[in-house]
């Protein structure tokens, strides 16, 4: 029985030596080893051996970059306003040894040099360049913290400001200074647009001035164009009228002249045809008394003795003259007047009207308008 318990407690003390003397380090991370309280090595990440009850652990060190976002830190600028800041800061430890002995804790150390820095870099800054110099205090952030921290085995890869919070009367001043300014923006603008959009009306009424002027030009002088063809072709046409008139009247004489002289008319038959047309002459209105000669026979009876001559009878009987064929006919048209029967469109008239129907639908160039002003 004493032999089993002996044997029980010499494996539990080789299964407590063999915990001790292996260690396993996880990737990205590393394990300060101290040998009876002094530093002896760095474990790297994988399979480590150790001398049980001497070596141990005193740290292990996450060497991944790690984020550490750090409260808002009230900030006094140039100008005595005091703004809250938050900061955040990206970091990476390179060496394990120096993180662990060269500072107690290196988090709260950087949190401190943050902030004794950016009090150092927005001190020597307005309110208004601190709003509008985030990269150029990040810079300078990184750059000092960088340097301040490499004899602690840490490594600065970024600085960042979160938030910039001014005091609540210099935001409510903020505010009141951005409204004013939008609401003078949008004074202008709708200056600018009423000025633009009575620039465009007046430049369409000066455009719609001028076609209406252009338009009535260019129908007055169509109108006037139009006016002189109709005047000149009406009395073209009352020329050819009247020509073809007197042509007719030449024409019907000549007949009642032929048919006279075919009929060889006698005194009596001359007054018999006269007190025919008495009748007719007296329709008139200014026709009112007629009185027939008593001597009006005998009138006739010499006119026949005249143009006349006597018939075995003893009456006078008128003998037409001969007919000389040389003369034209009464319808015959002069070559001197056959223009005036002439309808074809006169090619100057056509040229005329054509020019004037070109420049009537030729367009206006458009005015220059004045370019937009650049927007503020």
């Amino acid at each position: 029985m004493a032999e089993l318990i002996v044997l029980v407690v010499v494996v539990l003390l080789v299964l407590i030596v063999v915990v001790k003397a292996v260690m396993v380090v996880p990737q990205a991370q590393s394990a300060v080893i101290e040998r009876l309280g002094r530093f002896r090595t760095v474990a790297q990440p994988g399979l480590n051996l150790l001398v049980p009850f001497f070596d141990r652990v005193r740290a292990r060190i996450d060497l991944r970059e790690q984020v550490v976002s750090f409260p808002p830190q009230p900030v006094i600028t140039q100008d005595n306003l005091t703004v809250s800041i938050d900061t955040v800061v990206y970091f990476q430890v390179t060496d394990a040894r120096a993180a662990v002995y060269e500072i107690s804790d290196y988090i709260v150390a950087v949190e401190q040099l943050t902030t004794t820095t950016l009090r150092n870099v927005v001190g020597a800054m307005s309110l208004e360049e601190t709003l509008t110099s985030r990269d150029a205090i990040n810079t300078q952030l990184r750059g000092v913290l960088d340097t301040e921290t490499g004899r602690w085995g840490i490594r600065v890869a970024r600085v960042e400001l979160k938030a910039i919070d001014p005091p609540p009367s210099i935001k409510d001043s903020m505010e009141k200074q951005m409204r004013a300014d939008r609401e003078k923006r949008a004074m202008i603008l709708n200056a600018e647009g009423t000025r633009e959009s009575a620039i465009k009306t007046a430049e369409g009424q000066k455009q719609s001035a001028i076609l209406a002027a252009e338009g009535e030009k260019q129908a007055a002088i169509l109108a006037a164009e139009a006016d002189r063809q109709s005047s000149i072709l009406r009395a073209q046409g009352e020329r050819a009228s009247q020509y073809l008139q007197s042509q007719g009247q030449a024409k019907a004489i000549e007949k009642v002249f032929a048919a006279v002289k075919r009929s060889k008319p006698t005194p009596e038959l001359l007054a018999y045809q006269y007190l025919q047309t008495l009748p007719q002459m007296a329709q008139g209105d200014a026709n009112k008394v007629w009185v027939v000669p008593s001597d009006f026979g005998k009138s006739l009876e010499g006119f026949a003795r005249m143009l006349g001559e006597q018939g075995e009878d003893g009456v006078f009987r008128y003998e037409p003259p001969e007919e000389t064929p040389d003369a034209p006919p009464a319808e015959a048209v002069e070559e001197s007047v056959q223009s005036w029967f002439d309808t074809s469109t006169n090619p100057e008239v056509a040229e005329a009207v054509r020019a004037a129907e070109a420049v009537a639908r030729k367009e206006v160039p458009p005015a220059n308008v004045s370019q937009p002003p650049e927007q503020l």
